[in-house]
C-alpha cells in the first residue's frame, strides 16, 4: 500500500473537532482516488478503522463519516462484524457537486422552472411564521435597494425567494431550489455591477408575489413568479 500523507496530526483534537466535516470529505476523496488508481479494487476489504486513522492522521469519527459518505454513494459496503468492502468504482456525484460544475445559464434555468410551482405551493402551504419570514426579506430587499447597499440587496432578494421555497411544503423542491440559489449571488455581483436600480424597479412585483402568497392565491402566485422569472416588469 502506498504511503499517504496525513491530513492532520491525530493529537490535534480541537482542530479535528472544528474541521471534522472537512476532514471526512478529504478522507473520502483520498479513498475515491485510491479506488480510481486501483489501490483498492472492487471486492477488496478496506483496512480497519485504526489502520485508516493512522494512514490519514485523523480521528475515528472522521473515518466513519468518510465511509458513510462513500456508502451513500454506493462505493463502499459496510458489513457489520466483517469489514468495509469496495463495491463500485462508479462515483455518483451529488446534486450540489453537479450544480457547482454547471454553467450559470443551466443553474438559472433549473431555478426558473421551479419558481412558479414553488410559489403556488407556498400560497397553499405557508404558515404564519413562514409568511413573516418572507415579509422580512421583502422589506430588507426594499430597504437595501433604496439605500444602494448592493450586496445586502442581492442577498435579501435570494433569501426572499428561498424563504418562499421553505414554505412550499415539499422538502425535495425546497432543497433543489436552495442549492441552485447558492450560485445566483456571484452572478448578481457581476451582472448588476453593485447597482440596485433594477431591484428598486422590481420591488412592486415582488410585493405582489408576497400578497398572493399571503392571500393564499396559488394561481396568481404562480403567474407573478413566472413574470419575475421572465423579467416582465
Amino acid at each position: 500500500m502506498k504511503k499517504v500523507i496525513p491530513l492532520q496530526s491525530s493529537d490535534d483534537k480541537m482542530y479535528m473537532q472544528i474541521q471534522r466535516k472537512t476532514l471526512a470529505q478529504e478522507v473520502a476523496e483520498r479513498l475515491i482516488q485510491g479506488i480510481t488508481d486501483e489501490e483498492y479494487a472492487v471486492g477488496d476489504k478496506l483496512p480497519t478503522e485504526p489502520e485508516l486513522m493512522k494512514i490519514y492522521g485523523v480521528g475515528r469519527s472522521s473515518i466513519r463519516e468518510a465511509i458513510k459518505i462513500l456508502s451513500i454513494k454506493g462505493v463502499l459496503s459496510v458489513q457489520q462484524g466483517v469489514g468495509t468492502f469496495v463495491t463500485s468504482k462508479n462515483i455518483q456525484e451529488s446534486l450540489e457537486t453537479q450544480i457547482n460544475k454547471a454553467e450559470f445559464n443551466e443553474v438559472y434555468e433549473v431555478r426558473s422552472l421551479l419558481d412558479s410551482k414553488i410559489a403556488a405551493r407556498a400560497a397553499v402551504h405557508r404558515s404564519e411564521k413562514e409568511l413573516k419570514t418572507i415579509k422580512m426579506y421583502l422589506d430588507l430587499r426594499n430597504k437595501s435597494a433604496e439605500e444602494n447597499q448592493a450586496l445586502e440587496c442581492y442577498q435579501a432578494d435570494i433569501s426572499f425567494h428561498i424563504s418562499i421555497a421553505e414554505a412550499c411544503g415539499n422538502n425535495l423542491l425546497k432543497e433543489i431550489y436552495k442549492i441552485a440559489s447558492k450560485h445566483i449571488l456571484r452572478t448578481f455581483e457581476i451582472s448588476h455591477n453593485n447597482n440596485t436600480d433594477s431591484f428598486k424597479l422590481s420591488q412592486k412585483i415582488h410585493a405582489d408575489l408576497y400578497s398572493s402568497i399571503e392571500n393564499k392565491d396559488p394561481e396568481n402566485a404562480a403567474r407573478i413568479a413566472q413574470l419575475i422569472v421572465d423579467r416582465v416588469y
